[in-house]
């Protein structure tokens, strides 16, 4: 069995960015991933801008300002956010609102709350500001010319304003990925259908498909496909045909009645089995050969494999740990691993595995962790229950009061 750092990087180093960019408006650009770098074509903000509603003023001319004998200085214009500033007269202020133009000459910003108005329209200032103050320099933000979002970024809300902020109506994007999914199993239901003796109701379906949904794949649910070779293989033929990856659920293990890892290596390769991981160490990859209809057309001659274990939890757990970076990595981004946690842990457990262990936890209220008493792969209940997954290594026992490292279900799924 191979250790889980050695079997992602196989998976890893074995990932590439699938073909295909297109450019879509950058409203509807939300979890897509950038094709090339987004270089501002502008200075933000592109003047010198108020960060405060007040007075612009030249400093120098308030330097001598006190309680006891204020400056007071004609309004010579007002300028609104968005309107054009003419130069400041000398002698004079400048009324000011947040976000606009400081007028040319002025060099601080006092704030209204620091100045008052007379009878007459003079403002008075009992204080000198330093030069600058209230200020927010052109390109104080972003420079013109410089790279503000790489490519490779998974675009969140933030990086799209990012992006308007400097004029950008259309990003190029890469293509979603083409995931075509089905799963194993003569005891699989559906809900809404009637369980008969021996079924279950197929959780896996809708869990994967979700997390699928979440890296904004395009997919192509195959359904339930029957506990036999030929069906099997049938249908990994027809999934390669258009689909980057193919990813199954159940049918991977060693029993007679498990045909996926056969039916692969019939029409296709097995490159990795088994890993040494608790839940989940069923887990297949490889590649399926296309049919000849793709042949010619400039595609990849393979589509990519993934197998996940039957049980909930180590279809859900292999998903996040393996599936999640890869297909990231598919579509184009670099930065794939989660960020790991050191939290203090709230429990003992004796006995380390001889596999690497991902316990189900949760953050308790005096920011420790709790483990979930049932750690069983079948037990669906712990990954609602919990906020993430305890990396322990092999053979460890672990204390009360230890530091053991976290992965929050948040980071394993963004």
């Amino acid at each position: 069995m191979l250790a889980t750092a050695e079997a992602l990087g196989i998976l890893l180093a074995a990932a590439r960015r699938v073909d295909g960019v297109e450019s879509i408006d950058t409203l509807d650009a939300l979890g897509r991933v950038l094709a090339a770098d987004v270089v501002s074509p502008l200075d933000v903000p592109p003047m010198h801008t108020s960060s405060m509603d007040g007075y612009a003023v030249r400093s120098a001319e308030l330097a001598q300002a006190s309680t006891a004998r204020p400056v007071a200085l004609a309004v010579s214009q007002r300028v609104p956010a968005g309107h054009v500033a003419a130069p400041l007269a000398t002698g004079t202020a400048a009324r000011v609102f947040t976000g606009a133009t400081v007028p040319p000459g002025a060099d601080a910003i006092v704030m209204q709350e620091m100045a008052s108005v007379s009878d007459d329209g003079r403002v008075a200032f009992e204080a000198a500001p330093a030069a600058g103050e209230w200020i927010t320099r052109q390109g104080a933000d972003i420079k013109k010319g410089s790279v503000i979002l790489p490519a490779g970024t998974r675009l969140t809300p933030q990086a799209l304003g990012l992006a308007a902020s400097v004029g950008c109506a259309r990003l190029d994007v890469v293509r979603r990925t083409r995931v075509a999914v089905f799963f194993t199993g003569d005891e699989l239901t559906m809900p809404g259908e009637p369980l008969k003796d021996g079924a279950i109701y197929n959780s896996n379906r809708f869990t994967l498909r979700a997390l699928l949904a979440k890296l904004d794949c395009d997919v192509t649910d195959l359904g339930i496909v029957p506990d036999r070779l030929d069906a099997t293989r049938d249908t990994l033929r027809q999934a390669a045909r258009e689909h980057d990856l193919i990813l199954t659920c159940g049918g991977v293990s060693v029993g007679e009645e498990d045909h996926v890892k056969p039916a692969v290596e019939a029409e296709g390769r097995i490159s990795m089995w088994q890993i040494a991981m608790k839940p989940g160490k069923p887990l297949a990859f490889g590649a399926v050969r296309r049919g000849s209809e793709r042949e010619g057309e400039g595609g990849a001659e393979e589509a990519f494999f993934i197998g996940l274990p039957g049980n909930p939890v180590s279809s859900f757990c292999t998903f996040l740990l393996f599936v999640r970076p890869f297909i990231l990595r598919l579509a184009g981004v670099e930065a794939v691993a989660p960020r790991v946690y050191s939290m203090r842990a709230d429990f003992t457990q004796k006995k380390g595995d001889r596999r690497n262990e991902f316990l189900r936890a949760r953050v308790n209220d005096a920011s420790g962790l709790d483990v979930f008493e049932n750690q069983s792969s079948a037990v669906l209940t712990s990954t609602v229950w919990g906020d993430g997954l305890i990396d322990n290594p092999p053979n460890h026992a672990i204390s009360a009061g230890e530091i053991v490292r976290f992965v929050p279900f948040s980071e394993l799924m963004r």
